[in-house]
């Protein structure tokens, strides 16, 4: 039974990621339809985002296609950096100690905190005016 591709769901703060895993690739990274060096500017973003590809060494063995929306740039690479973990172990569970250990399978719990009323954000105030 050959598998077509594996799945799976990434998200971090605004931003949520699906990722696709096709076995027996070449590494090619698409993201929403464009290269990943397209839509990834930021090369501090792009290593990132293949930091689980290089620690269990397939970064040439697989393509993804990646389908991100909300957020901005570093949310996206992170929520994607996510995906791209939980497919690897989906794909071997022999993926999962060393994924787990280098904190790749966790997910940032961290979101905006609300903006609370007679305040101008979360925490700032309005100027004070003495007069």
């Amino acid at each position: 039974m050959s598998v077509e591709f594996i799945a799976a769901t990434g998200r971090r703060k605004e931003a949520s990621a699906s990722v696709r895993l096709y076995p027996e690739g070449s590494g090619k990274i698409t993201i929403n339809g464009r290269t990943f060096e397209e839509f990834m500017p930021r090369l501090v973003l792009r290593k990132n985002l293949v930091r689980p590809l290089e620690l269990v060494g397939v970064t040439e063995k697989f393509d993804l296609k990646c389908s991100v929306k909300g957020g901005g740039l570093s949310g996206q690479a992170d929520a994607i950096m996510l995906g791209i973990a939980r497919a690897l172990v989906k794909f071997d569970g022999e993926f999962h100690q060393p994924l787990k250990d280098k904190g790749f399978l966790t997910r940032d719990a961290r979101e905006k905190e609300r903006k609370k009323y007679g305040l101008a954000g979360a925490r700032k105030r309005f100027q004070f005016s003495k007069r």
